[in-house]
């Protein structure tokens, strides 16, 4: 058999050929793909010369098929059924879908978010399943992979390099300490960072941050007597201690009550930052993915304004 190089054909030639296998009338097969009758008959002619058969041969019933027609025709219709799926836009249907979606994520970010995730997905789309991980060195490496799909981030953080993101929700640092802590019932001074131990969470690092920098800048220095992964933890310790942390106030304000916490506005500066959804242009354009960062998107804005409403 003689093999074609693909590459060389004119795809143009497709439907025509399509239409004359099925018509085998040049009129009539013009007419279906908006040829006219001489165009057509060109068409037909440059056919023959492509695939070395007459394809269609008159008699006096009428054109019929050769042979070689014959047995393409069906491996035509079957090859054109699969090229419309190719380019036809697929309708989305997330209750089909049977998935998992992979996200990096702090404590905080699970706590606050995928709860309601995860609420939403079962009944919308109750075959997909979340799967969250953390933080690691080759995160960028996995988004790109496709063996991540998202990760959370804040804003200020340096994103890997070309991906996408999107704010989520804006959030603000909270100066955190229990309700009986000796400092809780004044408005801090940046001074009074370097009265207290503080606990500091390590997602990645030492449990350092921009804090020390402007704390350094005004001539303070802070002892972090404890560095934890989990925001969680820092909550639970500063409940049980003087320990003081800085940390979301989404989540510091949700668990207030439960660990009898005051929040303080710390003396920072600007304490707002947006918490913020990564993910790779590689797989930007997935329906599912498409529609799960819809669905984190509106869970992450219902928690702010939840909390916002419960000041």
């Amino acid at each position: 058999m003689r093999e074609v190089n693909i590459s060389g054909l004119d795809l143009n030639l497709v439907p025509p050929l399509d239409a004359l296998l099925r018509r085998r009338n040049v009129t009539h097969a013009g007419a279906d793909v908006g040829l006219s009758q001489p165009a057509m008959s060109r068409a037909l002619r440059r056919l023959r010369e492509v695939l070395g058969d007459p394809l269609l041969v008159r008699t006096r019933q009428g054109y019929v098929l050769t042979p070689r027609a014959q047995a393409i025709q069906p491996q035509l219709a079957g090859a054109l059924s699969h090229l419309h799926g190719v380019f036809e836009r697929q309708t989305f249907d997330p209750g089909a879908e049977h998935r998992i979606v992979r996200l990096a994520a702090a404590d905080a970010d699970t706590v606050l978010i995928i709860p309601g995730v995860k609420a939403r997905l079962a009944v919308e789309a109750p075959g997909v399943d979340v799967r969250v991980e953390a933080y690691r060195a080759d995160m960028a490496n996995r988004l790109e992979s496709g063996a991540l799909d998202f990760a959370f981030a804040i804003s200020g953080v340096q994103m890997p390099a070309g991906a996408h993101s999107e704010a989520i929700v804006e959030d603000r640092l909270a100066l955190v300490m229990r309700r009986a802590h000796p400092a809780a019932a004044r408005a801090w001074s940046i001074a009074d960072y370097g009265d207290y131990e503080h606990v500091g969470v390590a997602v990645l690092g030492d449990g350092r941050s921009e804090i020390d920098a402007v704390l350094a800048a005004a001539g303070v220095t802070r002892r972090v007597s404890l560095v934890t992964p989990h925001f969680m933890a820092a909550l639970a310790a500063v409940a049980a201690t003087d320990m003081v942390t800085t940390v979301s106030a989404l989540l510091a304000r949700r668990f207030a009550a439960a660990f009898d916490l005051v929040l303080q506005e710390p003396p920072l500066g600007d304490n707002r930052f947006q918490r913020t959804l990564v993910w790779s242009p590689v797989r930007a354009s997935d329906p599912l993915l498409v529609w799960f960062r819809s669905v984190v998107r509106q869970v992450a804005e219902d928690c702010g304004a939840e909390t916002r409403d419960g000041e």
